[in-house]
């Protein structure tokens, strides 16, 4: 298999600015942002954002096929036309990154990397502090 990116967050370097959120939200055309910027326990500012994991347990309690693992970029895909709208994937993701559509109550948001932008991931790219970065695995 092909390495693939993965966003990476460094704690230390965020200092709360909201820029990826914002980046987020410009990408794709005023939407909601499919990240986010939290306190953690430890009052630090922690970007929240899909982890495009491994064994993603969004995929697996999917009953539609609507999340998927491409394999060819080691992504999760969502494709909203196949989705039934159940939130299992929304109450399975252990990172709380997926959220319902709040207009259309119908669809799921989540980070799709950017795919559409030929200079990938504007959340990475708007970073001002470098605290966002894209990290290759395999």
């Amino acid at each position: 298999m092909k390495p693939i990116k993965r966003i990476a967050i460094d704690r230390e370097k965020c200092i709360g600015c909201l820029t990826c959120v914002s980046a987020c939200i410009v990408a794709h055309d005023g939407d909601e942002p499919r990240n986010r910027v939290v306190i953690s326990s430890n009052y630090k500012n922690s970007p929240i954002f899909c982890r495009n994991c491994d064994l993603p347990e969004c995929v697996y309690t999917c009953m539609s096929g609507a999340m998927h693992k491409n394999l060819s970029t080691g992504y999760v895909d969502y494709d909203k036309e196949q989705c039934a709208s159940c939130y299992m994937c929304i109450m399975a993701c252990p990172y709380g990154v997926l959220k319902e559509d709040s207009r259309t109550k119908l669809e799921i948001l989540k980070c799709d990397m950017c795919e559409h932008f030929e200079e990938g991931s504007q959340c990475v790219k708007k970073c001002p502090m470098g605290a966002i970065t894209l990290e290759e695995v395999r």
